[in-house]
């Protein structure tokens, strides 16, 4: 019997800068978070260099010693000694942070103890780092080098799905590597390497601005194509707002991997993607509530949001997020479990306010509390935190997607908050136009039917647009 051989994860190393405001915890959260996006590529980080430092160094990012220790890490030389006259030699702490640290090399702290190094694909660095930068890392380091920026833009590249999708990240991607043409010009001829996807085409200052003004020309082509994608969207989506008397809309927000797309499949009773993978949703998929309600409520799973989010790749999914700014009601979808979840709240409101969400109404659910603890404890630490979580934010929903009665009970929450602009109202529909009743029960909610001689009169509960439409159609046939 055949059998699959699963693909070997690529060898990587992480780097780090830690700059005097960012604390232990929020530095350590954010390299945890580079890694499960190195992992979404299908990197294994296996080894993790980190430096304290006032600022980053300009010509490599890292210090001199810390980029001798990576460079000594990848090439499995984990024992090479650093010449001392290549270290700084004056005063202060960093200078004396690089002495030291070179003084032992490997000493970085290790994802996989006892690696030996060697055979690493690619230096992975959490921030987003100047084109100059990133080649002199990469010459000194010996592989290539992945910026976080660029990290979020392959893993969007490589699960965009639909036209939308497809046309904002290249977008994205575009803008980003315009800027870093001029360097990688300088990598190409006999000793360069291309990068993926925009390396440099050949030396030569012409070239390099006949890359530019295709890429020009690329975006200017992208956007007018998503701005006809737009234009069709907004017409289907007036035809169907025309057709059923407006809609209810909720979109599902947050931080990726919160758990959205598992609530949205709870919510709606639909197979969406679920995968314990950052960004694992791209493209907006919306679905009915399921069960059905009136009004008839459409729920939308938007992409995730992250710390650092380039802010070109806001901009360019701005469109992708519009279902946020649509929406009557967000659900701000945040991981209880994480310990981090605060900062990841803050993310997700800047975000939102970035593209002008931040007015619409919001409920913020805190998913996973299942995940919350372990062992004897888990349901004592539970309570606890959900106790804390109710008394910080009142109105929040504390649950697990995975229960159905904590569904059932945000399902419940959902249908309060559209049928609270409800009205009442008093229908007839004539014998002869019978055929018309099942509009009546797809569009409101009947109170109360009773027949007489010329028809049958009901009582109805609904939205005020879609009771006047069916209104003024069953007058008409009268």
């Amino acid at each position: 019997m055949h059998k699959e051989v699963e693909e070997k994860p690529l060898r990587a190393v992480m780097a780090a800068v830690q700059l005097p405001n960012v604390g232990d915890a929020e530095f350590e959260a954010s390299l945890a978070e580079l890694r499960e996006l190195a992992k979404t590529l299908g990197f294994k980080v296996v080894r993790t260099f980190t430096q304290r430092r006032s600022g980053f160094d300009r010509t490599g990012y890292l210090g001199v010693g810390k980029r001798q220790e990576i460079h000594a890490f990848v090439n499995g030389e984990l024992g090479a000694a650093v010449p001392l006259e290549e270290l700084p030699t004056g005063p202060g702490e960093e200078a004396a942070e690089e002495r030291s640290a070179a003084a032992v090399l490997g000493r970085a702290r290790g994802d996989i103890a006892g690696d030996p190094g060697g055979d690493i694909e690619v230096i992975l660095v959490d921030h987003e780092i100047s084109p100059s930068q990133l080649r002199n890392l990469e010459l000194e380091g010996g592989c290539e080098v992945m910026d976080r920026t660029m990290v979020i833009l392959e893993i969007f590249h490589r699960n965009a799905r639909s036209p939308a999708a497809k046309a904002q990240v290249e977008i994205a991607r575009l803008g980003y590597m315009a800027p870093r043409l001029r360097e990688a010009a300088k990598l190409a001829g006999p000793q360069g390497r291309q990068r993926s996807g925009m390396g440099g085409r050949g030396a030569g200052e012409s070239h390099t601005e006949l890359d530019r003004r295709k890429i020009r020309d690329r975006m200017a082509e992208l956007q007018e194509e998503i701005v006809a994608m737009n234009a069709t969207r907004d017409t289907q989506r007036a035809r169907r707002q025309e057709r059923q008397g407006g809609l209810a809309g909720v979109a599902l927000v947050g931080y990726t991997n919160a758990g959205k797309s598992t609530l949205m499949r709870a919510l709606t009773g639909s197979e969406v993607l679920v995968a314990n993978k950052l960004f694992a949703t791209l493209d907006t998929t919306v679905r009915a509530l399921h069960p059905e309600t009136v009004p008839r409520v459409l729920v939308s799973d938007t992409v995730g949001f992250i710390k650092n989010l380039p802010h070109g790749l806001v901009a360019s999914f701005k469109s992708t997020l519009d279902e946020a700014l649509d929406a009557e009601l967000l659900l701000h979808v945040i991981d209880a479990s994480d310990p981090g979840f605060e900062r990841q709240r803050e993310v997700t409101d800047k975000v939102l306010a970035e593209i002008d969400a931040d007015q619409v109404p919001r409920l913020r659910v805190f998913n996973k509390i299942d995940h919350v603890g372990s062992g004897e404890t888990a349901a004592a630490e539970q309570a606890e935190l959900t106790l804390r979580l109710l008394e910080e934010y009142p109105d929040c929903v504390v649950m697990s997607a995975r229960r159905p009665e904590d569904v059932a009970h945000l399902h419940q929450i959902i249908v309060s908050f559209f049928q609270k602009d409800l009205v009442e109202a008093e229908l007839f529909l004539p014998w002869s136009a019978q055929q018309f009743r099942k509009d009546v029960y797809a569009n409101c909610q009947v109170l109360e039917e009773r027949a007489d001689e010329a028809g049958a009169h009901f009582r109805v509960k609904g939205e005020p647009l879609a009771v006047e439409r069916l209104r003024e159609e069953l007058a008409a046939l009268a």
